[in-house]
């Protein structure tokens, strides 16, 4: 049977205690025979309603594959870390192999700003080559007038003499 348990950890732990928290629920699920299919780190997002005075939280999801007794070690395991404030488990008819709904929305998202990032970068290259491409002309219209004068003064020093 495969179960997903999806847990909030406290936002206020930093992003390596969260991993470092996660490897050791799923140790902990290894020891008893699961296994863990799927691991997915949703980041921190805003909470739905406030939850021990916090308005945010970092969600992670867990595919387990086993027996009743490794989910209930890893749901021991969460009733017993201060540091998640709520979880949830459910058993699933199929496994899928795709990223989650939420995983799938952040990576086109970070695909859309790395994107526009890349078309800003490349709109902005392209003033500073017309600007190269005008000034090229106008240094050398500079330098024929430059040198028109210094062919005019020395016709005319000549012609003096």
């Amino acid at each position: 049977m495969y179960y997903e348990t999806i847990f909030i950890v406290n936002p206020d732990i930093s992003q390596e205690n969260t991993e470092s928290l996660t490897d050791d629920l799923i140790s902990k699920v290894e020891k008893v025979g699961g296994r863990i299919v799927k691991r997915e780190n949703w980041g921190s997002r805003p909470l739905a309603y406030s939850i021990a005075n916090r308005k945010r939280g970092n969600y992670i999801l867990l595919v387990t594959d086993g027996s009743a007794e490794a989910i209930k070690t890893l749901e021991h395991a969460i009733s017993l870390e201060e540091r998640i404030i709520r979880s949830l488990t459910t058993r699933l008819t199929e496994l899928s192999d795709k990223p989650s709904p939420l995983l799938r929305r952040a990576q086109a998202a970070a695909k859309r700003e790395e994107e526009a990032a890349e078309a800003k970068a490349a709109a902005d290259a392209a003033p500073a080559e017309e600007k190269a491409e005008e000034a090229a002309p106008a240094a050398e219209a500079v330098a024929d007038a430059e040198a028109k004068a210094e062919t005019k003064d020395a016709d005319g020093a000549e012609a003096s003499a």
